[in-house]
Order: C-alpha cells, then structure tokens, then sequence
C-alpha cells in the first residue's frame, strides 16, 4: 500500500504549522537558487503536498514569498536598528561613511532577502490579492517608520531623508544583486573575460559609495525635523 500523504490542517494551530513549513520550504529553495526559478510545485514537492492542496494556504507561489520579504524586513529592520542603537551608544562622532557601511553590510549578509527585495515589486505584489498587498505593505512601512527613527536620532537628519535612505539602500541591494549574479554561469562569464570587467559588481562597497555620497548631502542640506512617534 502507498503511504498517504499528508492530511488536512484541522486546527487553527495545525494550519499555522503547516503554513510554517511552506514557509521554510520556500526559504530555503530560494537560498539555495533564486526566487525566480522556485515553482510551486518545487516548494509542494519539499513539503510532500500535492499543489492543488497548497492553495488552501496561500493563494499563489508569490504570496508565499511575499510572506517570506515581510518576514526579512521585520529580521532586518532588528538587526540594523540593534546594530545602529551601538554605535550611537559608544560614538558621539558618528559619521556618513560608518552608517553607511553598518547598512551595507547589514543588507549584503542577507542575500536572500536582497533576492526578494529585487523580485517584490516587479513580481510578488503583482500575483497576489490587494488584501495581501496591503497586510504586506503595512509591515514593510512599520519596519521603514522604525528604522527611520534610529536613523534621525543618531544622524540628525529629517524623517523624510531617513526614509529615502532607507529607499535607496533596500532598492539599490537588490538590484546590485542581481547585477553581481553570484554563482551563475553570468558571474563566470564576467570573471573569466577581463573586457567584461565593467560588468563585475562588488556588492557591498558599492553600496557603501552609494549611501555614504547619499548621506553626506543629506546631512550637508537637509533641516533636521523631528521623526514620528512611531515603534
């Protein structure tokens, strides 16, 4: 007799859990390629579901990971904010070039977020319903307001330049990831022909470049406005 696979969530906890290990199951697919090329029916296969019962937890593959870049925001916006709260703590001469790099770097660690990061805004928020767009939105701008916050306190620059900077940083992640293609046959190409150099993109000191010109000019121009009130 063939095994059976597995049953329905009953409960609300089952469903939980059950949501949880799609959830992983997609992370980890896309760590180990790329968002793009994971299927649904690759992350049905790693859970050991058939896809037509994966609908009854997520509406399509994309919802998955937009769950997914939600959940990175909420991990990076504690990460870099932790990190920043240091610095502010134990230097009362913080300048661009040090915020910039803790920024890029914080980023850089996290390239599967900078994966979703590229695809969320050509791709995720385009296949899903408009409710999980606005549950997804909603995070992402409470982890922005957050960050924000940290980034007025320590650098005296209005709310409005922190949140560009914020812009700017995730945006600029995930299109230099894309750019770089780590371990594809593209960044083979690009390494092995020395006329291709041009093409061959160092993630995290160009962004740090980026950043650090973005930030000196913020601080250079900008009238410091007190930040919202926002956790």
């Amino acid at each position: 007799m063939s095994t059976p696979g597995p049953q329905r969530a009953r409960s609300a906890a089952a469903k939980q859990q059950r949501e949880r290990a799609i959830l992983d199951a997609a992370r980890t697919l896309g760590t180990e390629r790329s968002v793009r090329e994971v299927t649904l029916t690759d992350i049905a296969a790693a859970v050991g579901m058939h896809k037509s019962a994966m609908l009854r937890y997520f509406e399509t593959r994309e919802q998955i990971f937009l769950a997914l870049t939600a959940e990175g925001w909420e991990d990076w916006s504690a990460a870099l904010r932790a990190r920043l709260g240091g610095l502010a703590d134990g230097d009362s001469g913080i300048d661009a070039d040090t915020v910039a790099a803790v920024i890029a770097r914080s980023l850089v660690a996290r390239p599967f977020f900078c994966d979703l990061l590229a695809q969320a805004p050509l791709n995720l928020e385009r296949n899903v319903s408009l409710d999980s767009v606005y549950e997804f939105k909603t995070v992402v701008l409470g982890e922005v307001a957050s960050v924000a916050v940290e980034l007025c306190r320590i650098l005296a620059i209005s709310e409005r330049s922190a949140i560009d900077v914020i812009s700017t940083a995730t945006s600029m992640a995930g299109a230099l990831l894309q750019m770089a293609a780590p371990g594809t046959r593209l960044r083979t190409l690009y390494e092995s022909h020395p006329e291709l150099a041009h093409a061959l993109v160092d993630v995290e000191p160009q962004l740090t470049r980026i950043l650090t010109a973005l930030l000196a000019g913020l601080r250079a121009t900008a009238t410091p406005t007190p930040p919202s009130a926002q956790a």
